[in-house]
């Protein structure tokens, strides 16, 4: 199937994925526009696997203040390269999470932070709640109701403030295959006032 140039510009205005993988996303996706967005965003994820065991040792702190002054938030990002911290997409990143970050008051980074004792505590109160199911459906159950709980205090599953149709991870993956570096985000601190801190 050809590919209309208009629509391998539209794509890549879209995304910012290179002009090829456009092409080729949309040719896979029979020129439908947001399968091949959808195409992009698994490629990038793919990108971000390969990249991952590469040392993250450059990156920048963000910060985010929210405007009644009452809430901020400090972010490390690493990257593999003091060029890629200078990235405008880089920097768009840091700022997005930061904001993020003051909304939703994760706890974690990410599922791996979570303490060994508080996930026990979470899965006897989880396990308690639904005693009365079949043996056969609790596991199921609890399994559904932790993805839950990561979505609210891990920052990586959390859905992202400003497009909730994508996870922070998923942001996080869309950015690494765009740039083609491995990038963490290791950690934050959210203040309030009159808030103890984490």
């Amino acid at each position: 199937m050809a590919i209309a140039t208009d629509l391998i510009k539209k794509l890549r205005e879209k995304t910012n994925a290179p002009m090829m993988d456009c092409k080729k996303a949309l040719e896979e996706s029979n020129g439908d526009l947001e399968t091949a967005i959808d195409i992009l965003r698994k490629k990038g994820q793919i990108v971000a696997l390969k990249k991952a065991g590469r040392c993250a040792k450059e990156g920048i702190i963000g910060s985010y203040i929210h405007s009644n002054s009452r809430i901020g938030v400090l972010l490390e990002v690493n990257c593999e390269t003091d060029f890629v911290a200078k990235n405008e997409d880089f920097k768009q990143f840091v700022k997005d999470v930061s904001m993020h970050v003051a909304a939703t008051s994760p706890s974690y980074v990410s599922r791996e932070e979570v303490p060994g004792h508080i996930m026990e505590r979470e899965k006897n109160v989880l396990k308690d709640s639904v005693k009365n199911k079949p043996d056969n459906v609790v596991e199921k159950i609890v399994q559904g109701k932790l993805e839950k709980f990561y979505s609210e205090v891990c920052l990586l599953d959390q859905p992202f403030v400003k497009n909730d149709k994508i996870t922070i991870k998923e942001y996080l993956n869309e950015l690494i295959g765009k740039i083609g570096e491995n990038i963490l985000i290791r950690r934050f601190i959210r203040f309030q006032v009159g808030e103890d801190i984490k």
